[in-house]
């Protein structure tokens, strides 16, 4: 489940019964077009240009899902929270589109897929290197990891730094790029000063 953007939510927060406002943040619900137009663009520059198939763990609402599958790809969301899950398949109702109650640290699939997307989730996990090696094996040769992530706060900083995410990914890809995310408020609906960031990590 991804984060609350401005403050970061510690883990064990009752996702169920954050459900439905979750979609309140401007980048956890895109309601806001702009904001919207935004997060898609990124999409189309992390995913395949072809029909693909597409892991969104920690998937929440579907929001990220929905653009994913607009773009034309085949999307499977894993969530801890039913109540996430529920909306999430509302929201993509009539598409290309399954999803699933479970962990996404060791989601609940036997296929592979040709990207494993995930925002804001690897940095509340107690061994990111551990997941990191699981989720690679749920990537097709040639696929690819997208991780969006970063580090919020200032007196408590909490998440993970983009230097300590690419240096686990190293033995695990064969290029990492990161794409630095802080300096463009319309993906969060504001100006932000803390380090947010994708990786983009092919196997």
């Amino acid at each position: 489940m991804a984060n609350d953007s401005d403050s970061t939510t510690a883990p064990g927060v009752d996702w169920d019964s954050a459900a439905a406002s979750f979609d309140d943040e401007p980048d956890h619900g895109l309601r806001d077009p702009e904001v919207r137009r935004a997060w898609a663009g990124r999409l189309r520059d992390w995913l395949p240009g072809r029909p693909s198939d597409v892991l969104d763990l920690g998937c929440g609402t579907g929001s990220l899902s929905l653009l994913a599958a607009e773009q034309g790809h085949r999307v499977t969301g894993v969530d801890r929270s039913p109540a996430m899950v529920d909306l999430a398949r509302a929201k993509l109702a009539g598409r290309d589109a399954a999803f699933l109650v479970g962990d996404a640290a060791a989601p609940p699939v036997e296929e592979r897929f040709d990207v494993v997307l995930v925002r804001h989730l690897l940095w509340a996990l107690p061994d990111p290197g551990r997941v990191l090696r699981h989720w690679r094996g749920l990537v097709r040769p040639g696929g690819r990891l997208v991780l969006v992530e970063g580090v919020w706060g200032t007196v408590s900083p909490v998440g993970i730094a983009a230097d300590l995410l690419t240096g686990l990914l190293a033995p695990l890809a064969s290029h990492v790029r990161v794409e630095r995310l802080s300096g463009d408020p319309l993906l969060w609906g504001k100006a932000v000063d803390d380090e947010r960031y994708a990786v983009v990590a092919t196997m």
